[in-house]
Order: C-alpha cells, then structure tokens, then sequence
C-alpha cells in the first residue's frame, strides 16, 4: 500500500463524517445510523469485499454496508458492489492531508470497519456497543487496525489532521499513526459486550476499549500453533493477514486450513451479475476456458503429427511376430533396460572393458562413438530449467482468483505441457546430435546387425524401448509431481510448517527421480540417434524420446 493511499484509509475510517447520506448514485439510502464499513482501493480486493458482505448478511444483520472506494475502482467493480447490496461511496485519495475535501453533516453516530480480507462468522452486532475507539491489540502492545470500531468525530479529524505530519507511523501508514496517536492503548479495559444498559449508562463512555482475539483472530496465530488461541466455536472474525496468503488466492486453500471458511462463503455468493455467482468473474470464466483447452490442442496436434510420421513404424511393428515381441521383452528384462540400446561388433564382446562401457559406447567398424561424458549433467540441469519455467508460466497465467481445485488443475497442464515440449525437444535436439556423430563415424557393422534380436531391425527395437523409457520416467515423474503437494492433504496434515516439510520431502523424492530420469532419457536419445543415422525421423513415435 502506497502512503498515500495509507492515510485515506486513516482518514477515511476514523472520520466518517464525510460520507453523504445517500451514498452514491444509484445506491440504496441509508437504513440505520450505525454501519459497516470497508475500504476497496482496487479491484484486487473485489472478491474479498462481496465475501465479506455474504458473511455479514448470513449472520442476519439489518446494519448497513458502506464500501469506501478510491479512483482505482472500476465501474464494473462499483456496479457489482451494489448489485449485492453495498452502499457504495465514492471517495479521491487526499492529495495533501491538511486539504479538507468535502465536509457534510454527522450521518452516523457508531462505525464497525473491517478490512476486505475479513469474513464474519458469527453476529459482531454487540460492537456496536463500544465506545468512542475500539481496536484488537496485537503483538503484546500494538493495536491492529483490521477491526476496528469507531465514532465518527469532527474533532478527532481535525485533531489527527493538525497531528498527522509530526506523529510517528512505525509502519508509515495508518496503523502505524494510529499506535502513536492512541499510545496509550495497550493499557485500555478490555471490551465487555454483556454489561447491562444500565451500567453501560451510568458509566462514562471510554475513550479507547480493546476487543479480544474473537473478534480478530489472526491466521497467523493459527498458522504457528495449528489451533485457534481461543475458543473456536466463539470466533466472531477471521482477519487472513498473511501477505502473500490471501484467501481469495486459489493457492492458499492448498496451505491452509481456516480458508474452507472464508471458500464456503464465497461459493454461496449470488449471480449478482452475469457469471459472477459463486465468485466468478465473466474474464476469467473464458480466460480458465482458453487456458483448459490450449494444452490439450498443442498436445494432440503433437501426437496426430507424430503418428502421421510413424505409419511406416506401426505397420512394421505390427507385422513383427507374436514370438519376437515375447522375444523383445525377454531381452529387454534380462539387460535391464540398458545394454541392449547400444549396436555391439562381436569383437568387443570378449573385451570386459567394452561391457562395462556398453551403456555410453557405440562401435562402427571398430570405431567408438561415445556419449559425451558431461551429456548427463547439462540434461540434469536442462530438465530442471524446463520444470522452473513451466511452473513460472503457470503461475503467471493461471488467474489468481479461480477456485481452488480449477487453479490446481490449470496450473498442473500448463507445467506439465510446458515440461513436455521444452525436455522433449531437448532430447530431440539430443537425438539429432547422436544421428550427425554417426554420420560421421562411418556406417554400422555387419557384426552389429546380426546380433538385433527382430532379424535387422534394430532402430525398431531401440524406438520402442525408448518409447517405453520415454513413458516410464514421464508419468513417474507426472505421479511424484502429484503427489509430493497432496501428500498433506491424504494425510489429514492441517499444521502449515508440517505441510511444507512434507512438501519438502516429496520435493526432494520428485527431483532425485528427475536426475535420474533425464540422466537416462538424454543417454538413450544419443544412442539412439547414432543407431537412427541412415534413417529418416518419421519412424519416431514419440517426440519425448
């Protein structure tokens, strides 16, 4: 938040005496003197704001809801507000604070303000009891301006504004000015919402009351112990303060717990606009649609090509004998899957030299065409390149606010495809490679050829290992990349800390077999390039081999 938009909120919810009576054009009049109140600078907090009101109705109040809103709110966003029932009031950000805009007369004698990234959970209807100030005290001696009740008063604005250049703001903004100008806070008498009238009357009303963690109740504090610190089934309010965790982000469902609230909320919300039940957003309803269906045209139009150019493969392969394909696995599970990749000349195999080289050596007429050594450290680090990317661009394009299971899905394709075609034409480039290095070592061995199990048709036998390489180590790596982030989930894990460190470990799991895997994959690519070198590509089956 910008300072100067900071001090609008200050300005704003403690000096309410500036909103107009009728609010804005179009909007519904007022009801009662008393109201909610909460401040929407952009339209990034759209969704926190209708949720918010959901919540509020739900608890059955006939207060008002009164949404502040800067210049950097949309029409549309305006529009939508008050389709759900905000009183919308429209509001410039101060350019000087010691300019006194607009000025009309006290509307209302009791504001209960809440940050757009609260949600009711039981009736805070008892706040408006309170007295001239009440705030929840966070971090031992800090006041937490999220919730906030307040008496709108000329004097107090005219006293903050002559104070509001010299005062200090630990945070240099609104919280921070309101801890200084209320220092004596920390010291004030907590709340108590069940005095009778009589006392509440015979007493002087309070300059400052703090209110109990019920009526904030940070996530924070959840986050660190896993538990609320108060009695859950008496909560009033949750205030989803983390940062980067909002609950409106489809990602912080996956994180944590307290968020099912603030989502049960939001999938009730009502059409108020076309597509915009349940939260939605008519943009990104076609942006999730667009992004559903991409990867899955490049990915068939992937395959459709490949098999166009592989007919000639398949109709071989299928011509091949039921006891060469028992053949072919018999051979492929007796050499493990890795001596049986490489063209060997009879001489080389009374050299134990040459068999313990078999995996990375390829002879020609008694010529080696060894795999470069550091092919499998550059392959490593390729392939985490192209997982980094693929995630990146998911998160980039995957909107923000999309439930939470559709923000999974998409961001899942969008790697994954990302991966597919980056690591696949690597290992082509790979291929290709292996294809020239032949190319210049001179033709295959008649030795070599004799010794191909399907009677001279070695590239056959080596695309269709690779092929079954190719899909073992994709969908190993697709399965440990589903499950390393669910794996909290399956467990019934809630703790933040211990999600994260079974993320963590799953992570490791999931990048050891990466290593691995593209170790291997990039080794069979070569060799299989330098067996391929008199042939032409439209044989290969599969482009991530």
């Amino acid at each position: 938040m910008r300072r100067l938009e900071a001090w609008f909120v200050l300005l704003v919810t403690l000096a309410l005496v500036w909103i107009p009576s009728n609010g804005a054009s179009g909007s519904p009049r007022r009801n009662t003197d008393e109201a909610y109140v909460t401040l929407l600078y952009g339209d990034e907090f759209l969704l926190g704001v209708r949720v918010l009101g959901k919540s509020i109705r739900d608890t059955r109040s006939t207060k008002d809801m009164v949404v502040l809103v800067s210049d950097g709110v949309s029409d549309y966003a305006v529009k939508l507000l008050e389709a759900d029932g905000w009183i919308v009031t429209k509001i410039s950000l101060l350019a000087n604070p010691n300019q006194i805009m607009f000025i009309n007369s006290l509307s209302l004698i009791a504001v209960v303000y809440l940050d757009a990234d609260t949600i009711v959970v039981k009736s805070i209807e008892d706040l408006f009891k309170c007295g001239k100030f009440c705030a929840n005290l966070k971090h031992s001696e800090r006041l937490n301006s999220g919730v906030m009740v307040v008496e709108p008063s000329q004097k107090v604005f005219d006293d903050m504004m002559s104070k509001v250049r010299t005062l200090e703001s630990y945070t240099g903004g609104d919280q921070g000015f309101l801890n200084s100008y209320y220092s004596g806070f920390s010291n004030a008498h907590v709340f108590e919402p069940n005095l009778s009238a009589e006392v509440l009357n015979s007493r002087p009303v309070p300059e400052m009351e703090r209110l109990s963690t019920l009526y904030n109740a940070d996530v924070g504090l959840y986050m660190l112990a896993n538990k609320w610190m108060v009695n859950e089934s008496e909560l009033r309010v949750i205030h989803y303060t983390l940062g980067p965790l909002k609950p409106w982000d489809w990602w912080t469902s996956w994180l944590l717990k307290p968020v099912d609230v603030w989502q049960n909320v939001r999938e009730q919300l009502p059409e108020s606009l076309p597509g915009t039940g349940g939260g939605g957003n008519p943009n990104d309803n076609f942006i999730v649609k667009f992004l559903l269906l991409l990867p899955f045209c490049a990915l068939f139009f992937c395959y459709y090509r490949s098999l166009l150019q592989s007919r000639e493969y398949f109709s071989s392969l299928c011509r091949s004998s039921l006891c060469d394909h028992i053949r072919h696995l018999y051979l492929k599970i007796r050499s493990a899957g890795a001596h049986t990749y490489a063209g060997v000349s009879t001489s080389s195999t009374s050299n134990p030299n040459h068999q313990a080289n078999l995996s990375i050596t390829t002879i020609y007429d008694g010529v080696q065409a060894r795999v470069p050594v550091y092919l499998g450290g550059v392959s490593v680090i390729f392939c985490f390149m192209a997982a980094l990317v693929g995630l990146a661009l998911g998160l980039a394009i995957v909107p923000r606010q999309v439930m939470p299971w559709t923000g999974l899905l998409l961001m899942y394709e969008w790697t994954f495809t990302v991966f597919f075609f980056l690591f696949g034409g690597y290992l082509h480039l790979i291929y290709q490679w292996g294809k020239a290095t032949a190319g210049q070592s001179g033709s295959l061995s008649s030795h070599s050829e004799s010794l191909d199990y399907d009677s001279g048709k070695g590239h056959q036998r080596l695309a269709s290992s690779c092929d079954i390489a190719a899909w073992y180590y994709g969908l190993g790596m697709a399965f440990l990349a589903i499950v390393a982030p669910s794996l909290p989930c399956f467990l019934g894990i809630t703790a933040l800390f211990s999600r994260l460190a079974l993320m963590v470990a799953g992570g490791l799991i999931l990048a050891s077999f990466m290593t691995y895997a593209s170790d291997r994959l990039a080794n069979r690519s070569f060799l299989k390039g330098l067996e391929d070198r008199d042939t032409t590509r439209s044989r290969n089956s599969c482009f991530f081999c």
